[in-house]
């Protein structure tokens, strides 16, 4: 046995990272051999005719060495599932959705409280989500893009194209994939509770 539930440290990043590579896990790395790490090992040994203990032996970590490549620092410690981090100074006024790109998490916040916190993730390196100070200046329900023709339900416009809205493609593929620039979220839920909360003319901040 290598690893198991709660064990901790570098090399469950490790393990959570390249578990993330191959789409059975969504959130992390968290260093902790928490219960979505046991499923998702339970999940990649069925899927390839090995007892599902959930226990990260080495025959486990040998199979999933071979279909995965060394991750870097991005996905060992920046690819999101971190807590919010506290709040933008510019935040603490008024009604703002604030955005950090450091944590990957969407607060929005009423003077000063938070009121819903989710995780979102933004556009690639080469189609940049913008930071500043912006604000919400055009709500579309069921948008679709011109300049993509994807969907971008419960769209809030923010900076020209850019906006928060649901991505179905960051539910189902996760940190794996990336935005056109926009603030994407995962959970439609809450997102949909947003949308009905949010109004024309509230603030949004992006920062790191």
């Amino acid at each position: 046995m290598l690893w198991s539930r709660g064990d901790s440290g570098r090399d469950v990043r490790e393990l959570q990272a390249r578990l993330r590579q191959v789409a059975w896990i969504f959130h992390g790395p968290t260093g902790t051999y928490d219960e979505p790490t046991v499923e998702a090992v339970r999940g990649f040994q069925g899927k390839r005719g090995l007892p599902r203990t959930g226990v990260t032996d080495s025959t486990t970590w040998q199979r999933l060495v071979a279909m995965t490549r060394e991750p870097g620092r991005w996905e060992l410690y920046l690819m999101g599932g971190q807590p919010a981090d506290a709040p933008d100074a510019r935040c603490r006024t008024g009604r703002v959705l604030c955005v950090s790109k450091s944590s990957r998490t969407l607060r929005w916040m009423i003077d000063g409280r938070t009121v819903s916190t989710m995780a979102v993730r933004f556009g690639s390196e080469y189609t940049p989500t913008r930071e500043g100070v912006f604000s919400v200046y055009w709500k579309s329900r069921h948008h679709v893009s011109t300049l993509y023709d994807s969907p971008m339900p419960y769209a809030m416009f923010f900076s020209g194209g850019q906006a928060v809205h649901f991505s179905a493609d960051f539910a189902a593929r996760g940190y794996a994939g990336a935005s056109h620039g926009c603030v994407n979220v995962r959970d439609e839920g809450a997102v949909a509770r947003l949308y009905g909360q949010v109004r024309n003319g509230d603030k949004v901040v992006v920062h790191w």
